[in-house]
């Protein structure tokens, strides 16, 4: 019986500036969209693709979603085929996981399907295959939290060790997307191999101090450990009035700010809805200043990861 169903996947930050490669968390918005359906006729078929000008490839190897689902069904098969719409809700190369989020919205999907027989352990994995394909590179800090939800620390690649952190009550965040694009696998590219012992210690020390402070709600603490010495000095050259952007959000009481993932995205954590708010219109204010086109969202942390409607 021919069944669909719509799989919407949050957007994620990652890094949360000090913890490049092993941090992120969720988003209530935006959400990618992903529609599935099963289908008589066997194998995997992209039928629609959305919101991308035409730059995601069909070609189901080559295409973050539907590599995961091969993933997928080597491990467990299925006697279906299926049909893909993808609607790109975030902009390519935004900094917010937009790849990820169409990975895991590939895999939760067919896993719900066919009863939900794996668990997330297991997705995950599919899920970093599909997202490879965008980044040349292995790494969960943004699958992670899009697939389980709120604060996530990856403590180990090898083998893969997932904690979810807890989420402070109060926390909002605010996204601005310059409506530029950086591709990961150029931002990754500009970071190098090395990082001077100095600068590696303070990363420590931030991780640290941002893991206790989100452990023990603490958000002075949270605020003073988002700071990054690897990724940000380099990636933050990309994105035309950055420093601006950045000083409005803390001019307008922000407790941390920095780059979302490779960026173009920047993202600014408040202890208020109301705040929050404030931090939007100034970090917008400061884009329109630099002539950049952008969209804004405040959020919540997203708790839950993805969403399934029939």
């Amino acid at each position: 019986m021919k069944r669909e169903i719509k799989i919407y996947s949050p957007a994620t930050v990652s890094n949360i500036g000090c913890g490049f490669d092993v941090m992120g968390f969720a988003l209530d918005e935006p959400c990618e969209e992903i529609i599935m359906r099963t289908s008589a006729e066997p194998g995997i078929k992209i039928k629609k693709i959305t919101g991308d000008n035409g730059e995601i490839p069909y070609d189901i190897e080559q295409n973050t979603a539907t590599k995961a689902l091969l993933s997928y069904i080597q491990f467990n098969p299925i006697n279906f085929g299926l049909e893909l719409e993808i609607n790109k809700k975030m902009g390519l190369g935004s900094g917010l996981g937009s790849s990820a989020a169409s990975a895991v919205s590939a895999v939760y999907g067919l896993n719900y399907l066919l009863g939900n027989p794996l668990h997330n352990d297991k997705l995950l994995l599919f899920a970093l295959d599909g997202e490879k394909i965008a980044s040349n590179a292995i790494h969960a800090d943004n699958v992670a939290p899009c697939l389980y939800g709120g604060f996530i620390l990856i403590r180990s690649y090898d083998p893969i060790d997932i904690i979810k952190l807890p989420i402070p009550p109060d926390l909002y965040c605010t996204v601005i997307h310059p409506q530029i694009e950086i591709k990961t696998s150029e931002a990754r590219a500009l970071l190098g191999n090395t990082v001077k012992l100095k600068d590696a210690i303070t990363q420590w020390g931030n991780v640290g101090g941002l893991i206790s402070g989100i452990y023990q709600n603490d958000y002075s603490l949270i605020g003073r450990s988002i700071k990054d010495k690897v990724a940000e000095p380099h990636r933050s050259k990309l994105i035309p009035g950055y420093d601006q952007i950045k000083e409005a959000a803390y001019e307008s009481g922000a407790i941390g700010c920095n780059i979302s993932g490779s960026g173009p995205a920047i993202f600014a954590l408040s202890v208020s809805k109301e705040t929050a708010e404030k931090v939007a219109s100034a970090m917008e204010e400061a884009c329109n200043q630099v002539n950049i086109e952008n969209k804004i969202y405040v959020s919540k942390i997203n708790k839950n990861g993805p969403l399934i409607v029939e």
